[in-house]
């Protein structure tokens, strides 16, 4: 098989498992095909993994990138490997170009690293379900794959939007256990009763509050932001209190940078912002009684 598909297949020739349990798919081409295309497929780049009680830190693409930024970045510093990649219908229909224009279907992946002795399991990917069906199957789908692995705790991380372009310095928590709370509440995280009023859209939600039906204990992090734009300066506050919890520490001079850069942006909306306010037309008395 030559083209795309046969490039993609020869690269991923290790096994695959397909959502529900993880059953394994037939080791043809054109099969490994049909099955990529119509069910959640997971293909195992490393067959044997060592792993002690591993920690699972997922940071899927989300409010500001907040989470995705956290996880990369220390992806990045903590040289995880990439060990799984997980296929699914439920992604966006379309596919990612890479440098030299060939291109590939968008997936999520799982990598392994280590700091201080701790196994660290790294969820992060270009996209999260489309759909409310897939976010449930994923949902299922990853703590399979984290059952198996052994992870004892899973830290989700996201961002809580504020819809202000102003900068707060805060990281909220919601988690599957009241000691669990209690536990990381020494780290600087915060729990406001009922918050995020609206609840949690997405993996970042589903995960902590399903990981408890499987006995392993969850939270949530998430840094604020206004929400619109890329928030590597969210990602920084997010950062330094998952270190805290983890007990390591990361060189975060990158991350600094892409702050920088973004409060560059964020200065520019905020004069637009003033500039349109002072030009706003306020309606009179007269104009608003004929509003029905």
């Amino acid at each position: 098989m030559s083209g795309l598909w046969g490039n993609f297949l020869t690269r991923y020739s290790g096994s695959l498992f397909s959502s529900g349990p993880l059953w394994k798919v037939p080791q043809t081409g054109k099969e490994r095909i049909r099955i990529f295309m119509q069910q959640s497929t997971l293909v195992r780049l490393k067959e044997k993994l060592s792993l002690k009680n591993p920690i699972m830190v997922v940071g899927l693409p989300g409010v500001g990138l907040v989470g995705k930024l956290v996880a990369e970045h220390l992806i990045e510093e903590l040289e995880a490997e990439r060990i799984m990649e997980v296929y699914s219908p439920h992604f966006p229909p379309h596919v990612l170009v890479n440098q030299d224009c060939t291109v590939r279907p968008v997936s999520n992946a799982i990598y392994q690293g280590k700091a201080n002795e701790t196994d660290i399991l790294f969820l992060v990917g270009d996209h999260q379900s489309t759909t409310s069906q897939g976010h449930y199957e994923l949902c299922s789908f990853y703590l399979d794959i984290a059952e198996e692995l052994k992870v004892t705790r899973i830290y989700t991380l996201g961002g809580y939007p504020t819809g202000k372009l102003t900068y707060e310095d805060t990281v909220l928590g919601v988690a599957n256990s009241t000691d669990l709370i209690e536990e990381i509440k020494k780290y600087g995280v915060e729990f406001r009763e009922s918050e995020p009023s609206g609840g949690i859209v997405g993996a970042s939600g589903l995960l902590v509050a399903f990981s408890g039906m499987r006995g392993i204990d969850a939270a949530c992090l998430m840094g604020m932001t206004p929400g619109y734009l890329m928030d590597p300066k969210s990602a920084q506050s997010l950062l330094k209190v998952l270190c805290k919890i983890l007990g390591i520490e990361v060189n975060t001079d990158s991350l600094q940078k892409k702050a920088e850069e973004m409060e560059n942006i964020i200065e520019k909306l905020k004069e637009k912002e003033e500039q349109q306010n002072f030009l706003e037309v306020k309606p009179t008395e007269e104009d608003l009684r004929y509003i029905g």
